[in-house]
């Protein structure tokens, strides 16, 4: 199958930037495969591919170029905002081309794209038809105007009927679609598929299990580490931190005289997994709804227990008790209770959650596994596309 993949890359690396990677490193290895990928600017560079976001006429140049010359039976959209955006697909259905976006957030719905503004849930843009709360709350960049740029491009492409020609959006969690199919999106319940990510497996050789938790990811508000740390703080449990963000000093200073809490820092991917090989569970506090967070998957890969919070898709990807637990992340005595009976189990009891903990990984997170979703998915939609031509 030929396929083309188009992503944008944000400002700063996400996750979203690592599945594309993932995904064409996967599929080129049985397919032809070509990328087209964009880069968000900072400074007027950026205000300029915000304001052209609406129509970008250069960028579906570019694709009509990549389209002509690489001749793909289907196309899969990653991210398209904000320097590419949504005429990509318009571009593609005039070309007919069959094509699958991937939703790794909410930003169809709601500026906040995480439905998180404000440190709480945001959910008012979800019943609205144009999402004036989130403009006036400055869901986006706690900016008016860019809250209300965002707000009109989605809306607008939602009236031409852009979203609509869309043959298979991919979600990475029931949660996720049952939002995007309940919301005011107004598009078919079969036209979303849903499919997790992945990771590749790892050569790492079995770690000797200590007795710490771990923490891995950005450090800010919606990933809930303050209350995390604030729970943790005068117990016995042991807590090691990784990962970069604007909390990073706030993290800091929060620790200091906690010997029980420690900050590593920002680490590469081949020092973080030993370390969290070795922690008894990885913990994933978040108080945001997340799409399908990598650390998740890969802790299973290497036996890693995960006890995280109880919002959003994170508690369809736990099994009670025997890959890990929840807790609600808003409730301190909750969360050390957490991690306080995990902690008590026995070295046997850990054991086996680790043998069961690496089976959940093989059984739905490895790469050939995905491949066949993905596979069937552009089939599904290659067959949308000739029923409606």
């Amino acid at each position: 199958m030929r396929i083309l993949i188009i992503h944008t890359f944000y400002q700063n690396p996400g996750g979203e930037d690592t599945v594309f990677q993932q995904e064409y490193s996967l599929l080129s290895q049985d397919h032809q495969v070509r990328t087209l990928t964009f880069q968000n600017k900072k400074g007027w560079r950026g205000a300029l591919q915000t304001l052209s976001s609406i129509w970008n006429i250069f960028a579906a140049n570019s694709l009509k170029k990549n389209i002509r010359e690489f001749k793909p039976d289907v196309v899969h959209l990653h991210n398209t905002h904000y320097a590419a955006g949504p005429i990509l697909i318009r571009t593609i259905a005039k070309q007919g081309i069959p094509q699958v976006m991937t939703l790794h957030n909410f930003r169809l719905l709601c500026p906040s794209a995480t439905l998180y503004h404000h440190n709480h849930l945001f959910l008012d843009s979800l019943k609205e038809e144009f999402p004036w709360t989130a403009v006036k709350e400055k869901a986006f960049n706690d900016s008016l105007l860019k809250a209300f740029l965002l707000a009109f491009n989605y809306w607008f492409h939602r009236k031409i009927g852009t979203w609509q020609k869309v043959n298979r959006y991919i979600n990475l969690s029931s949660f996720a679609k049952s939002i995007f199919v309940s919301s005011t999106l107004s598009i078919p319940a079969e036209k979303f598929a849903v499919k997790p990510n992945f990771v590749f497996p790892t050569t790492l050789a079995p770690e000797v299990l200590h007795p710490y938790f771990i923490y891995v990811g950005r450090l800010s508000d919606e990933k809930g580490i303050l209350q995390l740390i604030e729970s943790v703080k005068g117990t016995g449990l042991e807590l090691r931190i990784i990962g970069g963000g604007p909390l990073e000093e706030e993290v800091v200073k929060s620790i200091i005289g906690h010997s029980n809490i420690s900050y590593l820092g920002f680490k590469p991917r081949g020092e973080i997994l030993p370390l969290v090989a070795s922690a008894q569970a990885l913990i994933v506090p978040s108080i945001c709804f997340e799409g399908m967070p990598i650390t998740i998957l890969e802790a299973y890969s290497v036996g890693t227990a995960v006890l995280c919070s109880n919002l959003g898709p994170l508690p369809e990807m736990i099994i009670p008790n025997k890959t890990g637990q929840t807790f609600d992340p808003h409730n301190k005595n909750e969360i050390v209770a957490c991690l306080t009976q995990w902690n008590a189990m026995t070295r046997e009891e850990k054991d086996e959650i680790r043998k069961t903990c690496v089976a959940y990984y093989f059984s739905n997170f490895t790469p050939e596994l995905n491949e066949g979703k993905l596979l069937a998915i552009y089939n599904d939609a290659i067959e949308d596309k000739k029923l409606n031509k």
